[in-house]
């Protein structure tokens, strides 16, 4: 089994090390990058150690297996990104059998950006001719599957069919009578997520890997791109276990560290903090280096009965602030 582990874990090494990511900024398909869930964003997306259940098909589907519900659990996730573009978005994961046969997982993610005006370059009095109203639009549909292969080392998959529809716009065609035509621009593909999760055995001390939107080259018309392709390792650990177990109570204190290297941008490191108190009120912070508009984040959470409810804020310099809100459902 060991050496199993160690196959593993040298195939994610040698993609993160070859595959060609000093393409910048030639990444396209960028809502693949938008963080989803809101007890994530609240810790900076220091998140591929510590996601488990519903939220782990965003992140890492190998933190699935870790769900905490014994058969169902789902997420419903929704943000007001920048410039009025919506997001939302529903994870969910199934254990039948006890999880003798893994878990089973689910993601959906649409995202609406709106209503546009079209032009085009005319020989006008104005230069230009309207074209009409569009309204992009992208949805990103996923299976996957999550599965202990000891106790403490846990593997993960997510195959996910991806799309982007950016409206129906007028361009010049030597061929047509009236040397324009319609054309619809649609782009869909196939990614691939995969992850792992390494629970050392050192009182809470995690490691963790994963690669995300692995994919072919696609294109709208002539020009092909790549998806935002992110390998990313990570570690977390509980500081409250340095304390003594009469003292901590139903308390943690959970810090992460994920290095993220994406194709599309330099690499940069996310930390988070999670204080749990009473095993029932969260209060989150996070940051992450290397970005122009942002960084810094901050988030709480409550759990009850089943039931989750956790917020995020990220600030922007330029753009008003994101609000993350997620309902969390488990049986």
């Amino acid at each position: 089994m060991l050496k199993k582990i160690m196959v593993i874990i040298v195939i994610f090494a040698v993609v993160a090390v070859v595959y060609p990511y000093k393409k910048l900024a030639q990444t396209g398909f960028q809502f693949l990058s938008v963080s989803q869930v809101s007890r994530a964003s609240g810790m900076g997306e220091a998140f591929i150690t510590i996601c488990d259940g519903a939220d782990a098909v965003f992140y890492n589907p190998a933190g699935m297996v870790l769900m905490r519900s014994r058969l169902f659990e789902v997420s419903v996730n929704n943000l007001q990104w920048i410039a009025d573009i919506k997001y939302s978005s529903i994870g969910m994961v199934f254990s039948p059998f006890e999880r003798r046969y893994g878990v089973f997982g689910m993601s959906i993610m649409w995202v609406d950006y709106g209503v546009f005006y079209g032009t085009m370059v005319y020989p006008s009095l104005d230069g230009y001719v309207e074209t009409g109203t569009f309204s992009p639009r992208a949805t990103s549909i996923g299976v996957a599957y999550s599965k202990n292969l000891t106790d403490r080392f846990m593997v993960g998959g997510q195959i996910k069919y991806v799309a982007l529809n950016i409206g129906r716009t007028v361009i010049p065609d030597a061929i047509s009578e009236t040397g324009l035509t319609a054309k619809d621009f649609v782009a869909s593909v196939t990614a691939f997520d995969f992850g792992t999760v390494f629970r050392t055995g050192i009182k809470s001390l995690v490691f963790g890997m994963n690669i995300r939107n692995f994919s072919k080259e696609i294109k709208f018309y002539r020009e092909g791109f790549q998806l935002p392709l992110t390998f990313t390792m990570g570690v977390s650990f509980d500081l409250m276990d340095l304390v003594d177990s009469e003292k901590r109570g139903n308390n943690s204190l959970l810090v992460a560290v994920d290095a993220v290297h994406p194709r599309a941008y330099p690499e940069y490191v996310n930390l988070g903090m999670e204080l749990k108190l009473f095993g029932t009120f969260s209060i989150r912070a996070g940051y992450k280096s290397n970005q122009d508009e942002y960084g810094t984040a901050y988030g709480f959470g409550l759990e009850k009965f089943g039931l989750k409810f956790d917020y995020s804020y990220t600030p922007f310099k330029n753009f008003d602030g994101v609000q993350r809100l997620t309902l969390k459902f488990s049986i």
